[in-house]
């Protein structure tokens, strides 16, 4: 196979126009059209690029008779799985539609107790006609109909567990050009990411502070369930920004992962992961339990700085404990 005839079918496997090829040489579309047509020759500086661009090495693009596109060398084992770049956009938008399923189960389940907080703060004031038992009955069954919808968006992301799991567990390659492709947009993302985390970083640390400053100012249980509710959304809002921008850059990640130290990676991620899944959700019940209990909002805040130094030397622990293994 000749250089022009792997050119045109490495721009096709990825899924670029001879228009969008130029833009990223630096030449122009007739340049490209005149390479895949064998009426010139690119240079070696652009036989360079193109070998990056692609992923693949110079000796392949200039010699003849080298025609594989399916393995990246003769060593390859035969149960690896190759990847082509529709298969890994697929894996993307697969990660996209279940860390959204996740997120409305996980936000449905943090906000359950908000009509609860709601409809006491309205008894407390004497609004809506609505006693103390009443209000509360409403909010335990609105807690348990949005715990229920909740659960049922994370059965539902169950559905594409197999689909992602090649990727995220076993072993795998990417077919030719795919790892730049990726490569690319992953470097586009990474400034969108780094923005909406640290906004919604932001969001969670600040979520206790109308809550905390409500208490000092104000005196009633009234004020303190409606800033409960307040923190309860703040957290939510946070979740929504963050979790679409990691489902995406996770996923990203995964497909670019090479070799064994990305999947040692992957493996501490997920550890951390993991921890976090348990660890947060059981700091804030905590964090309720002794606020509600003492009615001391102002001092017990101090358990989320505590505990975010205690998460950190958890993680660390874990490592140092991976290492002496």
């Amino acid at each position: 196979m000749i250089l022009a005839e792997k050119i045109v079918r490495l721009r096709k496997q990825v899924g670029w126009s001879q228009e969008e090829l130029a833009e990223k040489m630096n030449v122009s579309r007739q340049s490209v059209s005149k390479w895949e047509s064998t009426n010139s020759i690119p240079d070696l500086n652009r036989i360079i690029m193109l070998a990056e661009l692609f992923d693949v090495s110079t000796d392949f693009l200039l010699r003849d008779e080298n025609e594989a596109f399916d393995s990246h060398d003769e060593n390859k084992k035969p149960d690896i799985i190759q990847f082509s770049l529709e298969q890994a956009a697929k894996y993307i938008e697969n990660k996209m539609e279940v860390s959204a399923l996740i997120t409305k189960g996980v936000i449905l389940c943090l906000c359950s107790v908000v009509p609860l907080f709601f409809f006491l703060a309205m008894a407390e004031t004497n609004r809506l006609n609505l006693t103390g038992n009443i209000a509360a009955a409403i909010g335990v069954v609105c807690i348990v109909v949005m715990v229920s919808m909740g659960i049922n968006f994370f059965l539902r992301a169950n559905q594409y567990k197999s689909d992602i799991a090649v990727i995220d567990n076993e072993a795998f390659e990417l077919a030719y050009g795919v790892h730049g492709v990726f490569n690319e947009k992953l470097t586009k993302f990474r400034p969108t990411y780094n923005r909406r985390l640290s906004l919604g970083i932001f969001m969670f640390i600040i979520s206790f502070a109308p809550l905390m400053f409500a208490s000092m100012l104000f005196r009633g249980p009234s004020i303190t369930l409606m800033m409960l509710i307040v923190l309860m959304l703040i957290i939510a809002a946070g979740i929504y920004i963050v979790s679409p921008v990691a489902a995406k850059y996770e996923a990203y990640n995964n497909i670019l992962k090479d070799g064994p130290l990305g999947t040692v990676k992957s493996r501490r991620v997920k550890r951390a992961e993991k921890l976090a899944a348990f660890y947060w959700p059981l700091l804030i019940a905590i964090f309720l339990g002794w606020s509600l209990w003492t009615m001391d909002w102002g001092v017990t805040w101090i358990i989320w700085p505590v505990g975010a130094v205690f998460f950190a030397a958890l993680v660390g622990l874990m490592e140092l404990l991976d290492k002496e293994e």
